[in-house]
């Protein structure tokens, strides 16, 4: 974990003032969900975009 955040830590000191107080609403976000044991309930970025890549194919009869 330390990686992680020596990671976020230096990204935050690169981004425009307005990305990192963006990405650090967000994590504060996430934090918030897991506190509330809710993570789980969120829908992956990966996930909706299968549903959305399945909603896009052509249908075929």
């Amino acid at each position: 974990m330390d990686a992680l955040v020596e990671r976020l830590d230096a990204r935050l000191r690169e981004w425009k003032p307005e990305t990192a107080a963006q990405v650090r609403e967000r994590v504060t976000e996430v934090i918030d969900l897991a506190d509330q044991d809710v993570l789980d309930l969120m829908r992956s970025r990966a996930i909706e975009q299968e549903v959305l890549d399945i909603l896009d194919e052509p249908t075929t009869r």
